[in-house]
């Protein structure tokens, strides 16, 4: 007779349930518990940086006797091939089923910020290039896409996508953010989500929460925002992926908020994402976060009380491996000092969602060993697609698109095809010392694939690339561990750009970067300013399309380009003082704005049509019509932003409310219609309850926050409301071509 909780037919809350009663509490804590999959060599490193604690991490052996929760990175540790790499994941799993009681597999987990971070795998634009692209539908294509090579390789899991909001673009991880919009990060965010939840892998949204608001761009450092900030901007993105992204699994922040530790803080885990945001799904420790409540943060004095501290603030399982939530933690539940009902709270969550994913059915077996292509040629044209439409043209005097010509390329990143790379692709995170695996064209040799003569005299054009290496903890200009102290060009590439301008060659500054950099009058000077945010393996040959005009940039910025390098380290989402003013001798206002960028063509954008009045829980439609005046076809993105001129606290000056993509050939137009709900103009209030107020409602809608020639405004009319969970948080579009 089949137990109750080996019957795939019942319930998944009856199964686990009967699961659950059969455990020791050994058995159930070891559900809460990762494996770091040290690769088959012993002493090869496992990772860039590893745990500070000074002991040595357990072996499988010892861990796997009760069950084991989590095999972490068995592909993105050490390079392997898909093939050896699912022998080695199938070989593992056959240990951990073996070793205890019931046979349970572990969830295999990794990471996927740039595509699937192993060997060979797809390198896709970085998650800056996602925002730049303003395409929610191309980019839940590629997050399908990294999901199903993952799925095929029997991985259950991904850690992406960071839904951090940019705050201060000198942080290294800004290289992982989609940009410094919570709406345009939420809605991006959400269609990775879609896209990999799709493939039947399980999506994990980090860093919740406040992780990219530390002090002074610091990796780990303290974060200092308020609690309107924290609500309206940091978390808000998180709201839409989990409501309507349906993510089921949260990474918690390294960062201590107001002196909390997120790790330990139960009123984020638990009583704000569980109780507030309605998530029901398994919460991950960041790598080493639990133990860091001991050695870094020094919230507790021993592995055990901060395997405690973690789990009662709601953190499910612990990760990278097993060190806070092994023998120490079930020694206090044993002692009386922690609440079993704590690990059976966790570990139910486990094995739900390990019950979903199919890993307590009978007969389920580990995948099989066999050759799988992981860079196919569908992924490549998905990955270049991608690149072009997220290249943000920031500057052109007529110079571009080039026609054919004699091109000089020079810069410290012109010969260099991994400055294409994320932080979190396996060539740079791994570092691989000159094998990315992949073949990735550098742009010299994708311009003379376009027909260019690439030469180092008397060319007719040149094109200066500068920019960012990516890597780890110091090893890069960008990334994780890779903070910036000012906002400077790395190095000496402004004095490079400068002798370079002052040639009499017209130059186009091409920047490859993870972050924005202060151009000054080095855009000034340049007959053309090409941006690209990490545009991945196909990144020099749709860079070289675009310089051609074999294809149209078509992106823009989700970030703002300062134009001095210490004048503007917040963003353009600020209230009125916190733009340019008479009470400051400083001047922020970027040098490009959030949402700039330039095409081949010309459009104009008239008719704002806007409802004048809407109730407090009611709608309003804005209209515009917007026409390709200029002679080749183009993509012009329209922005929609609001205001709120009176307000009981104080507002950002405008914020994006809604976008939208439209395609069109010269001469053509379209009416482009945004429904916007009043739930789009709510905020925390001064008893910290999100709110709706009536009064007059600012619109504008044009091309980039800094160029809205279309101004209105609407009248929210009845009383004060507070919006519950099933508020609106998106702004539906309709493009209508008009004959």
């Amino acid at each position: 007779m089949t137990e109750p909780w080996r019957d795939p037919l019942l319930p998944v809350s009856v199964r686990v349930a009967d699961l659950l009663e059969r455990m020791t509490l050994e058995e159930k804590a070891g559900q809460l518990a990762g494996f770091w999959a040290l690769p088959a060599d012993p002493g090869t490193p496992v990772a860039p940086m590893e745990d500070d604690s000074g002991e040595s991490a357990p072996g499988l052996d010892d861990i796997v006797a009760h069950g084991l929760g989590q095999l972490t990175r068995v592909y993105g540790t050490a390079p392997i091939t898909a093939e050896a790499g699912m022998a080695r994941l199938a070989s593992l799993q056959q240990q951990v089923t073996g070793a205890g009681r019931f046979g349970i597999p572990a969830v295999a987990h990794e990471e996927c910020l740039t595509g699937f971070m192993t060997f060979g795998a797809t390198v896709f634009p970085a998650p800056p290039a996602w925002g730049a692209s303003f395409d929610p539908g191309l980019v839940r294509r590629m997050a399908a896409a990294i999901g199903a090579g993952m799925r095929r390789v029997g991985v259950h899991q991904g850690l992406a996508p960071v839904l951090d909001v940019v705050r201060d673009y000198r942080w290294g991880r800004t290289e992982e953010c989609i940009g410094e919009d919570p709406y345009l990060v939420g809605a991006i965010g959400t269609a990775y989500v879609q896209g990999l939840e799709g493939a039947g892998v399980v999506a994990t949204l980090k860093h919740f929460a406040g992780y990219s608001a530390s002090r002074g761009g610091r990796n780990m450092a303290p974060v200092a925002s308020g609690p309107r900030e924290f609500a309206d901007v940091l978390v808000e993105p998180f709201v839409r992926a989990l409501r309507e992204g349906g993510a089921r699994s949260v990474m918690n922040s390294y960062t201590d908020v107001d002196g909390v530790p997120v790790a330990a803080d139960e009123r984020l885990l638990t009583e704000l994402l569980r109780g507030e945001l309605g998530f029901s799904g398994v919460v991950v420790a960041d790598y080493y976060a639990v133990s860091f409540l001991e050695t870094r943060h020094g919230v507790t004095g021993s592995r055990g009380a901060a395997g405690a501290l973690a789990l009662t603030a709601g953190i499910d399982v612990e990760l990278p491996t097993a060190r806070c939530y092994g023998e120490p933690l079930t020694a206090l539940v044993r002692s009386g000092t922690v609440p079993e009902e704590l690990v059976d709270r966790a570990a139910e969550r486990v094995l739900r969602q390990k019950a979903e994913l199919g890993l307590l059915d009978p007969g389920w077996e580990p995948v099989k060993p066999e050759p799988v292509d992981l860079d196919p040629p569908e992924n490549r044209a998905l990955a270049r697609l991608l690149a072009e439409r997220s290249t943000v043209l920031l500057a052109n005097d007529g110079t571009l698109p080039l026609r054919p010509c004699r091109v000089a390329i020079s810069g410290p990143y012109a010969d260099d095809p991994q400055a294409f790379l994320g932080c979190y692709s396996f060539p740079n995170h791994v570092a691989l010392p000159g094998d990315p695996g992949l073949e990735i064209p550098t742009l010299g040799e994708a311009l003379t694939a376009e027909g260019f003569t690439v030469t180092a005299d008397d060319p007719d054009v040149h094109v200066l690339v500068l920019g960012d290496r990516a890597g780890m903890f110091g090893r890069g200009t960008s990334g994780e561990g890779c903070d910036a102290e000012t906002l400077d060009l790395p190095g000496d590439q402004a004095e490079l750009a400068a002798a370079v301008l002052d040639s009499e060659v017209p130059t186009v500054l091409v920047v490859v970067s993870g972050r924005p950099y202060a151009l000054g009058t080095l855009a000034e000077r340049a007959s053309a300013v090409v941006q690209a945010f990490f545009p991945g393996e196909e990144g020099g040959t749709a860079l070289a399309r675009i310089l051609s005009g074999a294809a149209e940039p078509s992106g823009r910025l989700p970030v703002s380009i300062p134009r001095q390098a210490g004048g503007q380290p917040g963003t353009y989402l600020h209230a009125r003082l916190g733009g340019r003013t008479d009470w400051s001798s400083v001047d922020p206002t970027p040098l490009f704005p959030f949402g700039h960028g330039l095409s081949w063509t010309s459009f104009t954008c008239s008719e704002l049509s806007v409802d004048p009045v809407a109730a407090t829980d009611g709608a309003v439609t804005v209209s515009v019509t917007v026409r390709n005046v200029g002679e080749v076809a183009g993509t012009e993105v329209v922005q929609l932003y609001l205001s709120d001129p009176v307000a009981s606290v104080v507002r950002p000056q405008r914020w994006l409310a809604g976008f939208a993509r439209v395609e069109l050939p010269p001469g053509a137009a379209a009416r482009v219609t945004f429904a916007v709900h009043a739930d789009r103009t709510s905020f925390t209030g001064l008893d910290l309850r999100r709110r709706v107020e009536p009064g007059e409602i600012g619109v504008a809608v044009g091309r980039s926050s800094g160029d809205l020639p279309l101004q209105g405004s609407f009248t929210l009319d009845g009383p004060v409301r507070h919006p519950g969970a099933d508020r609106v948080l998106s702004v539906p579009v309709d493009i209508v071509p008009i004959p």
